[in-house]
């Protein structure tokens, strides 16, 4: 299997998990639009759309660096068009533009609520809409949300209920829209088992010491890469979680996606109960 000459239009693909994926697409040849809104550098995040591109055509892709606010409609179907125009098509969408922010009702101000709907589940709404007339040209396409299984426990709410809205929002386009495009499009979500090593999680999580606890975004690229190759028409409405995923793809080494071996590894948010770890796979620090 190839992404060659394949095009993805990636949302928030200036960094961390968006341009994990974005990398490895490319080093097949593939075409990517970096759909994202860091044009110039940010004090506080690395990467720019244009620092992405150089690393996208330096893996050895084609790279159209795009500034996209995923909540205005009149950026993304522009964006969308554009893509389609430079490269002939759209074959894969990658949502994974998000914003987080973990607090309680009480407080959550109303702008972050917003925020984050209009992000998360808007976003991923609006982006996929768009890029549908594409898509249905495409010989094997696919939409991708970086999204949770559909696990309504309270446990996943209580203390982060507008973050935990707005992403599973993410998972349920998954569910409808992968029934409304069933045999022509695959429409899946991907989610971590622990924690990734990004900014969100160094800024937002816990620091330093939450990223050494982590997987580095490799672990979801690859899933991601694994689940381009597989075919459109029956491989569509899963909710699959990274390693599980990959166990099952042949993969046995996992601990070349830990940031440090010597850490435990830290759970991530919204994995329900009955997808544990897959045989052999340990969350414990390696001895």
């Amino acid at each position: 299997m190839s992404l060659k000459g394949k095009t993805l239009f990636v949302t928030g693909a200036s960094r961390g998990i968006g341009l994990a994926i974005a990398l490895r697409a490319a080093r097949d040849g593939a075409n990517v639009a970096i759909a994202a809104k860091t044009d110039a550098p940010h004090p506080k995040l690395s990467g720019t759309i244009h620092t992405a591109a150089k690393e996208i055509e330096a893996a050895g892709g084609k790279a159209l660096p795009l500034v996209v606010d995923v909540r205005s409609d009149d950026a993304v179907k522009d964006a969308i068009d554009k893509t389609a125009a430079a490269f002939g098509g759209i074959d894969i969408v990658v949502n994974n533009a998000s914003a987080i922010q973990v607090t309680p009702v009480a407080q959550t101000d109303m702008r972050r609520f917003d925020l984050m709907h209009a992000i998360n589940t808007r976003g991923t709404f609006m982006v996929s809409k768009f890029a549908l007339p594409y898509l249905e040209h495409a010989a094997n396409p696919h939409i991708l949300m970086l999204s949770p299984p559909l696990d309504m426990q309270e446990k996943w709410f209580a203390g982060r209920t507008a973050y935990a809205i707005a992403k599973f929002g993410m998972s349920l386009v998954v569910l409808g829209l992968a029934g409304e495009t069933r045999g022509k499009i695959g429409v899946n979500a991907l989610w971590p088992r622990t924690t990734i090593a990004t900014a969100a999680v160094r800024n937002l999580l816990g620091g330093d010491a939450m990223m050494r606890a982590s997987r580095t975004p490799d672990i979801l690229a690859d899933a991601a890469y694994a689940i381009f190759g597989k075919p459109a028409k029956s491989f569509t409405g899963r909710f699959l979680i990274d390693d599980t995923f990959l166990a099952g793809e042949g993969v046995s080494d996992f601990d070349k996606y830990r940031v440090d071996p010597a850490q435990p590894l830290a759970p991530d948010f919204f994995v329900p109960d009955d997808m544990p770890p897959p045989k052999a796979v340990s969350l414990q620090a390696v001895s």
